[in-house]
């Protein structure tokens, strides 16, 4: 066994303790939580570090099977551009992208991060998450607009998740704009019968609720470049979120990711039907797409359940919690570091169902530990660092 001493030790699940200890088990296992009045045995070694110790942190939002692309996109240039140069830079060699998704595993290790909810559309990254430190939930992810492929693409997506078997995983829709209203209910019916994590890209732009509202604007365009014919698709009386809404699952928790442009009038629509709702921010892939935040204090006034991802390394120069927490911070200076904390730990622990294993500091489970620096008080500053303790 091994005891770290802080500052202070913050369990999330609790108020945080002055002088805290905490102890450990050779596998991670935290035996005891206790401030310095009350420590452990003097044969369990103590290590003194000065910071905050927080639990490791859990990372709803990431595509680890494009961490090849990191830099090959320039920043700022919207979605649509975006969607094309990603289709443009995917293809490469197999070598090239195991080798950048073993590198973005290791990255968001050093950075603290025990768990990850992680998008693909493949198998490739199957063996690379069965030897991880890291636990990882993928989200065998679909996408497809046109009502008669929705079939095919289903039963495929159904052999990839078989591929990533005993893996945690589910069947997920990639967005509104790329996925048939046919597909959605293939989904629904399939999320009724059983245990299936959602995961939906949601609002990332305005032109999003103007191709559903209208069918106008830049989506309009994006299928014209790929040479695939919408003419079947008309106008919806809603935007892309209100659409979508009934045609999801009831059974399921859904996570709902970027809601870059959405709106009050959209929450309000949401609290109207019984659905499971999560909110996934990625502010540094926002920025680095739409050069925008979502409107976090609506969310956060409406006492939502909210929690934080990384995007992939196409849309971010780094996959760290710490950094998405900072940049929150930079924007919305009234955000409590408390606050910040759940985001990034127990909401995500929970939204995966890990929250009996990682989330808070509690005797029994494995959360990982993390000590943050820098910290002015109970204020991350642009000094703060993460160093992983275990």
């Amino acid at each position: 066994m091994k005891s770290f001493k802080a500052d202070y030790v913050f369990p999330v699940c609790a108020d945080p303790i002055k002088n805290g200890v905490v102890t450990v088990d050779d596998l991670g296992k935290i035996i005891s939580v206790t401030d310095d009045k009350a420590q452990p045995s003097p044969d369990i070694p103590i290590e003194q570090v000065s910071g905050i110790i927080v639990p490791g942190f859990i990372n709803t939002h990431c595509h680890t099977e494009l961490s090849h692309m990191k830099g090959k996109i320039a920043s700022g240039g919207g979605l649509i551009d975006f969607i094309k140069d990603i289709l443009s830079f995917r293809a490469a060699e197999t070598s090239e992208i195991l080798a950048a998704a073993e590198a973005a595993d290791q990255e968001m290790y050093v950075n603290g991060i025990v768990a990850v909810g992680d998008i693909s559309n493949n198998s490739l990254t199957a063996p690379l998450k069965a030897k991880s430190k890291l636990y990882y939930h993928t989200f065998v992810e679909i996408l497809g607009f046109l009502p008669e492929s929705a079939e095919g693409l289903f039963n495929k997506a159904l052999e990839t998740v078989g591929e990533f078997k005993p893996q945690s995983t589910s069947i997920t829709a990639h967005a509104p704009y790329s996925v048939s209203k046919e597909l959605f209910k293939l989904i629904k019916r399939y999320s009724d019968t059983g245990t299936n994590l959602l995961s939906i890209h949601n609002q990332e732009c305005e032109d999003e609720n103007k191709f559903y509202r209208y069918k106008l604007g830049g989506f309009i365009d994006l299928y014209k470049h790929l040479g695939v014919d919408i003419g079947y698709f008309r106008p919806q009386a809603r935007n892309s979120l209100q659409s979508i809404i009934p045609l999801l699952t009831n059974r399921q928790k859904i996570l709902l990711v970027h809601n870059t442009c959405t709106n009050l009038k959209d929450i309000y629509f949401i609290k109207r039907f019984d659905r499971k709702i999560n909110w996934c921010f990625c502010p540094n892939a926002n920025i680095y797409i739409e050069k925008r935040l979502p409107k976090i204090d609506l969310f956060v006034n409406q006492g939502l359940n909210i929690t934080l991802g990384t995007d992939s390394l196409a849309s971010n120069s780094k996959l760290c919690i710490l950094s998405e927490m900072l940049t929150l911070q930079q924007n919305f200076p009234t955000l409590s570091f408390d606050t910040l904390l759940k985001w990034g730990t127990i909401n995500g622990a929970q939204f995966l169902g890990i929250d009996e294993e990682k989330g808070t500091i509690e005797v029994d489970k494995t959360p990982g530990l993390n000590l943050l620096t820098g910290v002015d008080g109970f204020k991350l500053t642009p000094d703060t660092k993460v160093k992983k303790l275990i």
